[in-house]
């Protein structure tokens, strides 16, 4: 199939910036993207949902391998699903506390105070399952392998805990492991493998910040120019 091309100047989405403007744009990135903060204390108060389904948008907009868009978003605002949620995400974290996982990863969830109670995931107006699409045919109209699977909705879901935060919300991504009760619970096909999954909603008045998590990495820890 021959390719097909637009201009990028023909969409007129690119905005050419001087340096100092540019400078002072990802300075004001940093700054707000550098007060997000995961929280596991949430206020039940009611977020519209229209807010949430515009920051989806945006994590849809998120480049992928081959163009395949492998993400599915569910989002979850019944107060029963979520029941069933924390019910069964409580059993799985039971079991990992229990004994599933080494005495050197729970060493690393110490300083963070973590357990398997996780009242967020009813409290919390909205949860967001995220789902990879193992098959798909957005890039070709025809069902075919996924490529980047994993690190595609990666990227889309970076993207949408961004535009959450930018948004004015907490988040908290949870990864209970296994994660197959989503599957089941909100009727996703086998071809589509959880995620994750997100909270989201405002933070309550009395939420805390481990100290642990507001330790990061330097810019010369992470960065190396050659």
């Amino acid at each position: 199939m021959q390719p097909e091309f637009v201009p990028l100047a023909a969409l007129g989405d690119y905005v050419a910036r001087a340096d100092e403007e540019m400078r002072a744009r990802a300075r004001a990135f940093f700054e707000e993207i550098r007060r997000r903060h995961t929280v596991r204390e949430f206020s039940p108060e009611p977020v519209p949902r229209d807010v949430v389904e515009t920051c989806i948008a945006a994590a849809g907009r998120a480049p992928s391998g081959a163009n395949q868009q492998p993400w599915r978003f569910v989002l979850v605002g019944d107060r029963e699903i979520k029941r069933k949620i924390r019910a069964a995400a409580e059993a799985e974290e039971r079991a990992f506390y229990a004994g599933k996982a080494s005495p050197e990863w729970l060493d690393a969830l110490a300083p963070l105070g973590t357990d398997e109670v996780k009242p967020y995931l009813e409290i919390a107006p909205w949860l967001i399952a995220v789902f990879a699409e193992r098959r798909n045919a957005a890039a070709t109209g025809r069902e075919q392998k996924t490529y980047y699977m994993n690190e595609s909705v990666g990227i889309a879901t970076g993207f949408l805990i961004a535009a959450l935060h930018h948004a004015g919300l907490a988040t908290l991504t949870h990864t209970p492991n296994p994660m197959a009760f989503l599957s089941e619970i909100l009727d996703r096909p086998p071809s589509e493998k959880p995620y994750m999954l997100i909270v989201a909603g405002r933070p309550a008045a009395n939420a805390q910040v481990p100290k642990h998590a507001l330790k990061k990495k330097a810019l010369e820890d992470i960065l190396r120019v050659v």
